[in-house]
């Protein structure tokens, strides 16, 4: 299959190039030439395939003519190695847990995937590959534990000073090896600026081999509707038929992700996006006005993001039809006191402890079903473990918190980081002094 850029469509390039070369030169989003449609039949059974049967299928529509099926099965079996169960709070209520691989969120299952495609591809190659990297809180920690120890790659993990929660920064900053960690004295939008920057910069990419991890990079999108369809394969066998997606939102390639699966045949009544006060794509789904704003510090840090840049892709994906977005898109934002009340109504209700990203989706969910009545399953996507947030869930409910396995070491770990200002010389030459 070949890829083309959100800003020329008759830009096409190869899956590889996509993968390592991840934003094209004119500075657009790569986007497959035609969105493959899962085989009617294969949907109708879903209740039959395994979470690695499902990944597989979809991994062979998109990759399967650059690698070959025995060993794109190989890196499915490796990469998507722990589940994504649906916790049900009631009848009509579902929690998607996305945390139970190695980091706790729901990033593992974009990381670890693009990590093995871009090892299988570097097999051959003697150049190191430098893997970019801006995060606002979980993406980094996945992105480290993907790549950690992959041979013949560099990951260089840029964060917002004092913006990312105790537990994100010691998953991204302890590893050493052949992981960077430069801790920026801005917000997650600078760093991600400083990353496309440097990617469009023709001197430093002659002296470095450059590719992200983040998010725009087309084999972190791909891995992202495994789970959804893993989802509505569990829905299936619980008799649930229909189902509305509540997903928290800041850079929008998790709901992105959802929106190239209903686009691929997953039967989905709507989407509903949960935000914090970073609200530019809902005052867009009002307004028709897309007006990016600088991203706003909340409780929920990971959706901390001003200008979304997945937002491209999503508006691809409809032709760029608001009323069509409007119709399968459904939005609600909450502040910091609000998201705090929701953590503890779902323990108080629940006996359930949930991640202040959680939380947002939880009010979204049951405001919007406030406000459309029906006989849908609610899904909520939970993105991180609660482990994560010590400072951001209220004390008397976070000590019922259970660490996973793993969680228990972080403090023993030194911290190994570098301090930066967000200007983009600075960062440049850190690259060019450090090849």
């Amino acid at each position: 299959m070949k890829f083309y850029s959100t800003n020329n469509k008759a830009l096409r390039t190869d899956f590889k190039n996509a993968v390592f070369h991840s934003l094209p030169a004119d500075k657009g989003l790569y986007m497959p030439e035609e969105i493959p449609k899962l085989d009617p039949l294969f949907i109708k059974n879903i209740t039959q395939y395994s979470l690695q049967d499902i990944a597989l299928e979809i991994a062979k529509l998109y990759v399967g003519e650059d690698i070959p099926e025995a060993a794109l099965k190989d890196i499915v079996a490796d990469a998507i190695n722990f589940d994504a169960p649906i916790h049900f709070l009631d009848s009509e209520t579902g929690v998607l847990e996305l945390f139970h691989g190695p980091s706790f969120a729901f990033k593992d299952f974009g990381a670890r995937f693009m990590s093995r495609i871009m090892g299988y591809f570097s097999k051959a190659d003697d150049q190191l590959l430098d893997v970019l990297v801006a995060t606002s809180g979980d993406t980094g920690g996945a992105v480290a534990l993907g790549f950690l120890d992959v041979p013949g790659t560099r990951v260089t993990i840029l964060y917002p000073k004092g913006k990312v929660s105790k537990v994100q920064e010691q998953q991204l900053t302890t590893n050493g090896k052949n992981i960077r960690a430069i801790e920026i004295d801005g917000t997650f939008d600078d760093c991600q600026a400083l990353v496309k920057q440097a990617f469009n910069d023709s001197e430093v990419n002659q002296q470095l081999r450059l590719t992200s991890a983040n998010s725009i990079n087309i084999s972190r999108l791909i891995p992202q509707t495994f789970y959804y369809f893993w989802a509505y394969a569990q829905l299936r066998l619980q008799g649930i038929k229909e189902v509305v997606f509540t997903v928290p939102s800041g850079n929008y390639g998790n709901i992105g992700a959802g929106l190239l699966a209903y686009k691929m045949g997953l039967p989905v009544k709507n989407f509903v996006a949960a935000t914090n006060a970073n609200d530019t794509v809902p005052r867009f789904l009002n307004s028709g006005k897309y007006e990016p704003k600088p991203s706003v510090q909340t409780l929920a840090n990971a959706m901390d993001v001003g200008n979304p840049s997945n937002w491209v892709r999503i508006q691809d994906l409809f032709d760029h039809d608001l009323s069509a977005l409007q119709h399968l898109i459904r939005t609600y934002t909450y502040n910091d006191e609000e998201t705090l009340k929701g953590v503890q109504e779902i323990y108080d209700k629940y006996a359930y402890v949930a991640c202040p990203h959680t939380a947002i989706a939880y009010l979204a969910a049951k405001a919007h079903r406030g406000e459309y009545p029906g006989t849908y399953a609610s899904v909520l996507l939970s993105t991180a473990h609660p482990c994560k947030f010590p400072d951001a869930i209220p004390a008397d409910v976070f000590q019922h918190v259970q660490l996973p396995v793993g969680a228990e070491h972080f403090d023993s770990k030194e911290k190994q980081a570098i301090s930066m200002s967000a200007n983009y010389d600075t960062f440049k030459q850190y690259l060019m002094s450090n090849k």
